[in-house]
C-alpha cells in the first residue's frame, strides 16, 4: 500500500492528502454552509416571531408543525425531481423561489403588515424547497468530486452545516431579531441569493446518468418513487441503515424533547447551561465531520458504525442514570462527533452503491424516514415523561439502541462495507417502470 493510502473496509482507499477537491465542489460546500446559516437563522427567528404576536402554546409550537410538515409530504416526490431533472439547475430554481418568499415576508414584517399565517406559508414553501435542494445536492456530490473522495466532501458538507446551523445561527439570529424582527428572514434570502450563484457556477450537466427525458411524460411520479422504494429494499446494507435512522431518530428526538426538563430538575442547570448542552453536541459534530474521513480510514467504516451504535446507547445511560453536568456534557459531546460520523459513513454509503438514476429518491427516501422517526420521536418523549417519569425516555433509548447494536452487528460487516468500497460501482439491473 503506498504512501498516503488508507484501509477503509478491507480496501486501499487514496487518501490524497495533498491535493483539494476542486471548485466545483468548493462552490457547492459554499453553497450548501451559506444555506444552513441562512435557515438557521430563520429557525431561530420563526418562533421568536410568533411569540411576539401571541403567547398562545398552540400556535407557537404550530411553527415547528409547518417546518416539519413538508418533510413527510414532499420528501419522497422531491427525489424523483432530483432524478428527473438536471439538479444544478433544480437547485438554482428552489434558491430562487425562496429568496422571493423570504424578501416578501422580511418587507412584510418590517412594514407592519405580516400576521403568524404569512409566517407559515413561508416556511412551508421554503422547507419544501430545503427536501429537493438536499436531495439534489446529495445526488450531484458523486459527480463533482472522484469516488475516494466522498468521505471527505461529505464531511465538509457535514461540517460546513452543523458550525453554521447549530452553533453561529443562533446567537446571530437572536441578535438579528432583537435589531429588527424582519431582519433574519432578510439575511436568510440573501444567503439563499448567493447560494443560486455559486451553485451557476459550477460547470456541467448534471442530469442523471441514463435518465430519459421524456421520462416526466411517460412514466407517472408513483411509479418512480415505487421504483426507488424497490431497489432500496433490496439493498440490505442501505435497508438496514435507512431503517436504523428511523429508529434512532425516534429515540433520539423523544431524548432531546425533554432535555430541557432533565437539565432543570436533575442537573440544576439555568437557560444558559441548557443552551451549552447543544453547543458541546454540536462541537463535537463539527469535530466528527471534518476529521471523519481520517477516522474512518483509521478504524474502518465498518467498525466507525458499530463503536457509533454504541455510543448511542452510551447517551441514553448517561442522560438517564448521571446527576453529574459533566458527564452529561461529555456524552453529548461524544455524541456529537459520533453524528457527524455517522452521516459522513452513511451519506458515502449511499452515495457508493446507489445507481446514478436513482440518487435522488434513495437519499430522499432516507430523509423521509429519517423525518418521521423525528416526529414520532417528539411526540413519544412527552408521552413517556408525563406518564413514567422524566428519566423514562431514555430508559427507553438504551432498550432500543442495544437491541438494534445486537440486532444489525453482523449486518455492517468488513466485507459487506468493503463491497461499497470497490474501485468501480457495482452494475444494478435497473427494474422496469411501475405506472
Amino acid at each position: 500500500m503506498a504512501a498516503g493510502d488508507a484501509l477503509v473496509g478491507s480496501l486501499a482507499v487514496a487518501r490524497d492528502v495533498g491535493g483539494g477537491m476542486g471548485t466545483g465542489f468548493t462552490r457547492l460546500w459554499a453553497a450548501s454552509t451559506l444555506s444552513a446559516l441562512g435557515s438557521g437563522l430563520a429557525t431561530v427567528a420563526a418562533p421568536l416571531f410568533v411569540a411576539s404576536r401571541t403567547d398562545d402554546p398552540l400556535v407557537v409550537a404550530a411553527a415547528s408543525a409547518v417546518a416539519w410538515l413538508p418533510w413527510l409530504l414532499f420528501a419522497l416526490p422531491g427525489g424523483v425531481l432530483a432524478d428527473r431533472m438536471d439538479r444544478r439547475r433544480l437547485m438554482i430554481v428552489i434558491d430562487l423561489v425562496r429568496v422571493v418568499a423570504l424578501a416578501v415576508l422580511a418587507t412584510a414584517i418590517m412594514t407592519g403588515r405580516a400576521g403568524v399565517a404569512l409566517l407559515y406559508v413561508v416556511l412551508f414553501v421554503i422547507n419544501t424547497g430545503e427536501i429537493v435542494f438536499r436531495a439534489a445536492s446529495q445526488a450531484m456530490l458523486p459527480t463533482v468530486v472522484p469516488r475516494h473522495r466522498l468521505e471527505r466532501a461529505n464531511g465538509w458538507l457535514g461540517g460546513g452545516a452543523t458550525l453554521m446551523n447549530s452553533m453561529l445561527a443562533g446567537p446571530l439570529g437572536g441578535f438579528l431579531f432583537a435589531l429588527a424582527a424582519g431582519s433574519p428572514f432578510l439575511v436568510n434570502a440573501v444567503t439563499y441569493a448567493l447560494s443560486a450563484v455559486l451553485v451557476a457556477l459550477i460547470g456541467g450537466d448534471f442530469r442523471a446518468a441514463g435518465s430519459d427525458p421524456s421520462g416526466p411524460r411517460t412514466r407517472s411520479m408513483r411509479g418512480e418513487i415505487v421504483e426507488g422504494l424497490r431497489w432500496l429494499a433490496h439493498q440490505r446494507l442501505l435497508r438496514t441503515m435507512a431503517v436504523l435512522i428511523g429508529l434512532l431518530n425516534v429515540t433520539l428526538t423523544a431524548a432531546l424533547a425533554v432535555l430541557v426538563l432533565l437539565a432543570d430538575e436533575r442537573l440544576g442547570l439555568g437557560s444558559v447551561g441548557y443552551g451549552l448542552l447543544f453547543t458541546c453536541m454540536a462541537c463535537g459534530g463539527v469535530l466528527g465531520a471534518l476529521l471523519g474521513d481520517r477516522i474512518v480510514a483509521w478504524i474502518t467504516a465498518t467498525w466507525t458504525v458499530r463503536i457509533g451504535l454504541l455510543i448511542e446507547a452510551g447517551l441514553h445511560l448517561a442522560l438517564a442514570a448521571s446527576r453529574s453536568t459533566v458527564v452529561v456534557a461529555i456524552a453529548l459531546f461524544a455524541f456529537g462527533v459520533h453524528g457527524g460520523l455517522w452521516n459522513l459513513v452513511a451519506n458515502s454509503l449511499r452515495q457508493r452503491l446507489t445507481p446514478p438514476h436513482l440518487q435522488g429518491r434513495v437519499a430522499s427516501t432516507t430523509m423521509f424516514v429519517a423525518a418521521g422517526g423525528n416526529c414520532v420521536g417528539a411526540l413519544l418523549g412527552g408521552l413517556l415523561a408525563a406518564r413514567f417519569g422524566i428519566t423514562a425516555p431514555y430508559w427507553v433509548g438504551l432498550v432500543v439502541a442495544i437491541g438494534v447494536s445486537a440486532a444489525t452487528w453482523r449486518v455492517f460487516n468488513r466485507d459487506a462495507v468493503a463491497r461499497a468500497y470497490a474501485d468501480e460501482p457495482p452494475v444494478e439491473q435497473r427494474p422496469a417502470p411501475v405506472s
